[in-house]
């Protein structure tokens, strides 16, 4: 991976933006810090700015690991495109989301089962309806939380896919799109030539690994895991200087063509 905000990321860029790109950006660790309460985490003001700037120009997507309406309304613009539970709830397509989050109906018996256990582990249970999160940022001793909320996902194989991020482990049903898939679909949903799509957790790994060579994907910050993405910055705040660069360009752009 090369950084981005060096000549090559910047040739990257301007050649992406002449195929007439969709923007697609995950929340938690992109847009906003990553932050002890989910509950708390929100996106500048500026930040937002830009990207209803960019929003206003092309086809624009929050791909996040939240739910639709909880991003919604931290997000302080109205991107055409949302995607939510990793992929799994399309804002567009309530029905489908719906029939993911009863498939989930044995997984939220279970873990009801082993809440008292959970709980004492330092464990906290997120139900999003499509994917239900367990949290493990505030347990105090977190390899045996993350390896207590394995064991208890275990019997819901294969039935249920359960795959890991920062300090939560994710689990959904089987089948579910994720982001990868997502982002495809809106690809070929709007009409655009390519992807520019920017993310920073292991679950973003799939959109850069089958992303095809002229799209234009940017992993957040240098963490140790193996990344398949073309280029990297080094955490939310060069984001913005990404969003900055994406309105600079398109401003060149609009004036050539007018």
């Amino acid at each position: 991976m090369k950084h981005l905000f060096t000549p090559a990321g910047d040739a990257a860029l301007r050649e992406v933006l002449r195929q007439d790109p969709l923007l697609a950006f995950d929340f938690d660790g992109t847009l906003a810090d990553i932050v002890v309460r989910p509950d708390d985490a929100r996106i500048d003001g500026h930040v937002s700015e830009l990207l209803a700037t960019l929003a206003g120009r092309m086809p624009l997507a929050i791909v996040t690991g939240r739910a639709v309406s909880d991003v919604r309304q931290r997000l302080g613009f109205a991107p055409r495109y949302l995607m939510g539970n990793h992929g799994a709830e399309d804002a567009q397509d309530p029905g489908a989301a719906a029939l993911r989050a009863g498939a989930l109906a044995g997984l939220r018996a279970l873990l009801q089962q082993r809440r008292t256990e959970l709980e004492r582990a330092g464990v906290w249970v997120e139900d999003k309806g499509p994917s239900i999160a367990l949290h493990y940022r505030s347990s105090p001793v977190p390899s045996f939380a993350h390896a207590l909320i394995h064991e208890v996902l275990a019997p819901m194989a294969p039935s249920v896919a359960v795959f890991d991020g920062k300090m939560v482990v994710n689990a959904m049903a089987s089948g579910a799109p994720d982001k990868a898939a997502a982002v495809h679909a809106l690809v070929q949903r709007c009409g655009a030539g390519a992807a520019v799509f920017a993310g920073d957790d292991v679950n973003d790994e799939p959109v850069f690994a089958a992303a095809p060579p002229h799209w234009l994907t940017v992993r957040v910050g240098r963490d140790e895991h193996p990344c398949s993405a073309r280029f990297y910055v080094d955490g939310p705040e060069q984001v913005a200087l990404l969003l900055e660069r994406l309105v600079e360009m398109t401003d060149k752009a609009t004036r050539k063509s007018q």
